[in-house]
């Protein structure tokens, strides 16, 4: 075989390989699944979802800095895993700066087509710096992202399984309490008025079918009993991203019993949430059947945690961690999902519920 033969056999075995790369990457819009994407910003959050119609949506962006550790993070499992190449809405819950502060740095890497908040406010109490570190956000934005408030609909496209993402907290508000009544009303045991911007997140819930999934940024105890209580306007979810990293000022069994999730994603770092309490409170969900975290928190103790099969990063430190994601994602009716560890690990399938 001549050299010039065996050339051309590479590189026509080359574009077959990308041709099925795009194909691979386009698939979760060709047919029809929601796909939600916890990255490993660690201890910040990020979350990325790719619907059918193909429309992308991140919620916050991690810390900035750390060498572009997590906008380099969150550019890969959009491009490469995603196959994406722009987002069509990204979110900022609350203006803490592991929240919003990549999103200026993935402005100048891709096209971001609507930016959405619970509105800037003049100055944050909690962080001097704060005029400093909202400039970029605001010259990404050009001063035209869209204020989110309580009861508002994300404007997505939705298709032969009804897609929607409802506002359901906001800068303290909450929707109305209706529904039924909370069986775990009566455990609220109030706690000192937070006064920081974390209670004031955005918290969304997320609609396809039948499937339910909830995010409540950082949201506070004394916001999610207000929420919830004394009845559930929320009902139960199938899917939980586990609020504030898992740390114990929030995650209010109130709310988190309520919800009754089925599987639960923890999005900590390796010294940051993952606190025994938070993990104590969602041990004694009725329903819960696997929590995925994205790191092993090597101060709590092992017997204290998810299993290792469920934790996605075990390293101590930044610079020997993979940055492994967790997948979640949803059947074209709604009526199943299945959660995974990285783009090769082991799916478990769920049933949502009826």
């Amino acid at each position: 075989m001549t050299g010039h033969r065996i050339r051309w056999i590479w590189a026509c075995a080359a574009l077959l390989a990308i041709a099925g790369t795009n194909l691979a990457a386009r698939a979760d819009e060709a047919d029809g699944r929601l796909d939600i994407y916890f990255i490993d910003v660690e201890g910040g959050a990020a979350t990325l979802f790719v619907t059918p119609a193909g429309e992308t949506l991140l919620i916050d962006s991690g810390y900035p800095d750390n060498n572009g550790r997590d906008r380099d993070r969150i550019l890969k499992v959009l491009r490469q895993e995603a196959g994406k190449s722009h987002l069509d809405h990204a979110a900022v819950t609350h203006w803490h700066l592991d929240h919003f502060g990549n999103h200026a740095a993935l402005a100048s890497e891709i096209e971001i087509k609507n930016f959405w908040d619970r509105g800037i406010p003049e100055v944050l109490s909690e962080d001097k710096k704060f005029e400093e570190r909202i400039g970029p956000y605001r010259a990404a934005s050009q001063n035209q992202s869209r204020k989110l408030s309580v009861g508002d609909m994300l404007p997505l496209k939705s298709d032969k399984t009804p897609l929607s993402v409802k506002i359901v907290t906001a800068s303290r508000d909450v929707i109305p309490n209706d529904g039924p009544p909370n069986p775990f009303a009566k455990a609220h045991q109030p706690r000192e008025r937070d006064a920081s911007d974390n209670a004031a997140s955005l918290s969304f819930l997320l609609a396809f079918g039948e499937f339910r999934f909830l995010c409540c940024g950082d949201l506070t105890w004394n916001v999610e009993a207000k929420l919830m209580t004394p009845n559930n306007p929320l009902g139960q979810v199938d899917l939980f991203m586990v609020t504030h990293h898992g740390l114990p000022t929030s995650n209010n069994p109130v709310l988190v019993h309520a919800i009754d999730p089925v599987v639960a994603v923890m999005c900590n770092g390796p010294v940051k949430g993952g606190h025994p309490e938070t993990l104590k409170t969602l041990q004694g969900v009725k329903s819960l059947k696997a929590l995925y975290q994205l790191h092993r928190n090597i101060k709590v103790r092992p017997e204290d945690q998810t299993p290792p099969k469920f934790i996605a990063n075990t390293e101590s430190s930044s610079d020997t961690c993979a940055g492994t994601f967790v997948k979640a994602s949803v059947a074209p009716d709604g009526k199943s999902y299945t959660v995974q560890i990285g783009k090769r690990g082991e799916r478990s399938t769920y049933q949502t519920r009826p």
